[in-house]
C-alpha cells in the first residue's frame, strides 16, 4: 500500500480538544493545581453558537504548552455523562508530555502524595508513561519520549506496511513484532 495523495489543506498544530466534564471549577482546579496547567479562558453561554439550541454551558480552556490547548465543557441541562460501554478505559485518554524520565518519576511521585493511584511506569519501547484518572473519569497519560531517530526512522519505513497488514488481518503485524525483537537496532558507530 502507498501513502494517499497528499491533502492541499495544511494543518498548523491542534488548537484545542475539548471533552466534557462534570463540573468546570473541580476540572479547572485538578489541571490547574495538580497538573500545573494554566487556565486561559472560560466563555459561558445560554445557546450553542453553530446551532443556535437552548443548551447553557461553561467551555473552560487550559494550556497544555507549546500551544497547545486542552478544553472542557460542562453541561448542566444534559445527562450525566458516562463511558462507552465498548470502549475499554485504556483506550480513551489523554496523553500528556513530560520532559524526560526523571520528569515523569517525580510526577508519579507527586501525584500519588496527592492520593492519585498511578499505574506505571509503562515501557512502550518508544515512550514510557504513567496512568491515573482526573476528577471527570478521564484517563490521563503522563509520558516521555524514549526513541531515538533510529527508532522512529525504522518505524517511518515500515508504517505504510504495518498499516496495510493489520488492515488484512486485525492482528499485530509480523513487522512489528521482528521490530520488537530487534529492540530497533541502532546502526554501529
Amino acid at each position: 500500500m502507498s501513502a494517499p495523495t497528499t491533502s492541499t489543506i495544511q494543518i498548523r498544530q491542534i488548537h484545542h480538544v475539548a471533552y466534557r466534564c462534570h463540573d468546570a471549577r473541580e476540572t479547572v482546579q485538578f489541571y490547574h493545581d495538580v497538573l500545573g496547567m494554566n487556565f486561559m479562558l472560560a466563555i459561558a453561554e445560554d445557546r450553542v453558537p453553530s446551532t443556535k439550541a437552548p443548551d447553557p454551558y461553561m467551555h473552560v480552556f487550559l494550556d497544555a504548552g507549546q500551544g497547545n490547548i486542552l478544553a472542557f465543557f460542562e453541561l448542566p441541562n444534559s445527562p450525566r455523562m458516562g463511558k462507552d460501554p465498548h470502549t475499554p478505559d485504556w483506550v480513551q485518554h489523554i496523553a500528556l508530555q513530560v520532559e524526560d524520565e526523571t520528569a515523569l518519576l517525580a510526577a508519579k511521585a507527586e501525584l500519588e502524595q496527592r492520593g492519585i493511584a498511578v499505574v506505571g511506569p509503562t515501557n512502550h519501547e518508544i515512550i514510557r508513561s504513567i496512568y491515573f484518572f482526573d476528577p471527570n473519569g478521564h484517563r490521563i497519560e503522563l509520558t516521555c519520549v524514549t526513541a531515538t531517530p533510529s527508532m522512529l526512522s525504522q518505524l517511518d519505513a515500515v508504517k505504510w506496511q504495518m498499516l496495510e497488514e493489520w488492515s488484512q488481518t486485525k492482528r499485530a503485524p509480523k513487522l512489528a513484532a521482528w521490530l520488537h525483537q530487534q529492540e530497533f537496532t541502532e546502526p554501529e558507530l
